[in-house]
């Protein structure tokens, strides 16, 4: 018989969520991979075997067992695109935007990201800690298991390197695998405002220096941020530089960066609400993953959302995320961005789910460790307070946790 360190048996719908051949696209979302009386077997910190009851009772057993009886067992949610790392708080910047004033026109002003940025290069590095793993203990006990974090609220070396050291700290003390991005083109800081083509130079001469500490290089294509021609320059200096790449593209406006995603080989394209016909045709073919930020159109209240049915029909492979940032989607659970997924996004809840899951895991490059329960990869694994899947976005704004798996160990509720 086979003998596991840890199974969690009984589970009243265990979902696998199997992606052998990529990131999953079109019908392909809606398939769970469902076990009715599933079990997994977990040995060294992977998973060893999954199967149903009954064949766990002939063929295996385990030192300690965790009884799922009636629940639904899933893999740990991915969060592929957050900016959890900053001070400061824009409450009253979100008054504004109910009143109808534009993102835009804040930023130019001086608030926005800039604003954020101010209060950042004032934290100490202590304080940047303090805060974010607040937020990120707060992620763990909503489901997530894996998040990527971003620098970009320094936007001058020094404090991009205290940001990625703040996400470095955190990834050696908490039960989380933390993948850290470079933004430092994230938005021109206020003493640049005049001479942007020097900023994005003086992001290019950041990247040798932040190489270490960070996966991927992301850029914020966009109308008063940067243009077509200022994100390829930074793109291009980030393949020299070996960084993977990941795009904010189309958020208010089409710049032309699915072109540039596709031509640069990124892993992925976030955003997307303004992008063309024969723009998905290009991003289905690139094999980037797009990234919907269902988080940011509610929060916005935006009235132009992206076209997901549309995305998932051409063929290209759809992860979502929170975005948790303090402008524009100040949201730690990924539960409630599945919900708003189905909602306001028309993904069914299956759909949702593998979003939130192995496609994620892709949109980090990471499909062959997390995002499904499938044998050899990493035993990241939720049991939830819920008898069907289809539950999980329907009881909104509530926390459905019963434990939390990391590498097979339980880190929520802690001990």
């Amino acid at each position: 018989m086979a003998l596991f360190d840890l199974a969690v048996i009984r589970c009243g719908e265990l979902l696998t969520i199997p992606s052998p051949d990529g990131p999953k696209r079109g019908r392909a979302l809606s398939d769970l991979g469902l076990i009715q009386n599933g079990v997994v077997g977990i040995s060294r910190g992977k998973i060893a075997w999954v199967g149903t009851q009954r064949e766990y009772r002939r063929l295996g057993r385990a030192r300690r067992e965790i009884n799922a009886e009636g629940r639904v067992v899933m893999p740990g949610f991915v969060d592929p695109h957050t900016h959890a790392i900053f001070a400061g708080s824009r409450e009253g910047e979100w008054a504004e935007k109910l009143r109808g004033v534009p993102y835009l026109e804040i930023l130019r002003r001086g608030g926005g990201i800039l604003g954020t940025v101010g209060a950042t290069r004032a934290a100490s590095l202590k304080a940047l800690t303090g805060r974010a793993e607040r937020f990120l203990t707060k992620m763990l006990s909503c489901g997530t298991t894996t998040v990527e974090v971003k620098s970009g609220y320094g936007l001058d070396l020094q404090n991009e390197l205290k940001i990625l050291k703040v996400i470095e700290r955190l990834a050696a003390r908490l039960p989380l695998d933390l993948v850290p991005t470079f933004m430092g083109a994230h938005a021109v800081p206020k003493e640049y405002s005049k001479r942007p083509e020097a900023y994005v130079d003086r992001v290019i001469r950041m990247l040798p220096a932040v190489r270490r500490r960070a996966r991927f290089c992301d850029i914020f294509c966009e109308e008063g941020t940067f243009n077509y021609y200022q994100t390829r320059r930074i793109l291009e200096a980030s393949r020299r530089e070996g960084f993977a790449i990941k795009l904010h593209a189309g958020e208010f406006s089409d710049q032309g960066g699915v072109r540039l995603a596709a031509e640069f080989g990124a892993a992925s394209v976030d955003h997307l609400d303004h992008i063309r016909a024969e723009e998905i045709a290009l991003l289905a073919e690139s094999g980037a993953v797009g990234v919907l930020l269902p988080g940011v159109s509610h929060f916005l209240k935006a009235t132009h959302l992206p076209p997901v049915r549309e995305l998932i029909e051409g063929g290209v492979p759809i992860a979502v995320a929170t975005d948790f940032n303090p402008g524009s989607s100040p949201c730690l659970s990924m539960q409630e961005i599945i919900h708003l997924a189905v909602r306001d996004f028309k993904l069914t809840a299956a759909e949702a789910i593998s979003a939130a899951t192995i496609n994620a895991a892709h949109a980090l490059g990471l499909g062959e460790q997390i995002g499904s329960i499938e044998v050899g990869k990493q035993a990241d694994i939720l049991i939830l307070d819920l008898e069907h899947y289809e539950e999980l976005p329907y009881f909104f704004g509530v926390n459905h946790i019963v434990k939390v798996l990391k590498k097979g160990k339980v880190v929520y509720p802690s001990r």
